[in-house]
């Protein structure tokens, strides 16, 4: 029995080896270790992540996920922010440190999600595109750019609209044969779940340090 097992599986992984192109595992691999960094506190995550995503911006577009292709776009340039945010984005033109979000941005991002998911997953849909998922594809995109700015910020939540997104992404790339990006955004969910504990432990120790500090953010 376990070796039918065996051979069913090997024969799995060869079906989606094949599947996946070289460009999309490039992809992958430098799409974990820019997430494998950002949960690190690691300044090298936005150069690492602007040549994930431009890979991506090909990988998503072969794909019909055209929301997701754009999407790499913004995060190149939210990457270049983000970098110079972390090192002078403090006070005093010091190095940024861990906060939380702000209700006026909770406020904002809630909006900005529904008004995009709305918008952009109605043209998607109606404007004789071969979208897939559009209004799914727009709410993604839509999340992953909110979450992206609250990265760039340092703000702590970030990892938690990331779990959300990444649960949706799963099985919406592997219905689209993306096997091994699917695969990516699965561990992209542990790494999500560990950067949110590290950086609340970051937080916290901050706290220990200066105790009447600021709750919600700082800039």
């Amino acid at each position: 029995m376990s070796i039918f097992l065996a051979l069913d599986i090997s024969g799995a992984f060869a079906q989606f080896w094949q599947a996946t192109t070289r460009l999309e595992l490039v992809a992958v691999i430098t799409g974990f270790a820019c997430v494998w960094l950002a949960a690190r506190e690691s300044i090298w995550n936005f150069p690492v992540a602007i040549v994930s995503c431009l890979l991506y911006v090909f990988v998503y577009f072969g794909a019909h996920l055209y929301a997701d292709s754009g999407l790499q776009g913004l995060f190149i340039l939210l990457s270049c922010y983000g970098w110079y945010e972390w090192l002078y984005g403090g006070n005093n033109a010091t190095e940024l440190g861990v906060t939380h979000a702000t209700a006026r941005e909770w406020l904002l991002a809630a909006g900005f999600v529904a008004v995009f998911t709305l918008g952009f997953g109605y043209y998607l849909q109606h404007q004789h595109t071969d979208a897939a998922f559009p209004y799914i594809d727009s709410f993604t995109t839509a999340g992953s750019i909110v979450a992206q700015y609250l990265l760039t910020r340092k703000r702590l939540e970030n990892w938690l609209l990331w779990l959300l997104v990444d649960v949706i992404y799963v099985p919406v790339l592997w219905y689209k044969a993306l096997y091994f990006t699917s695969l990516l955004y699965f561990l992209y969910l542990a790494l999500a779940a560990y950067g949110y504990w590290q950086w609340r432990r970051e937080l916290l120790a901050a706290r220990e340090l200066v105790p009447n500090a600021p709750v919600a953010s700082e800039g």
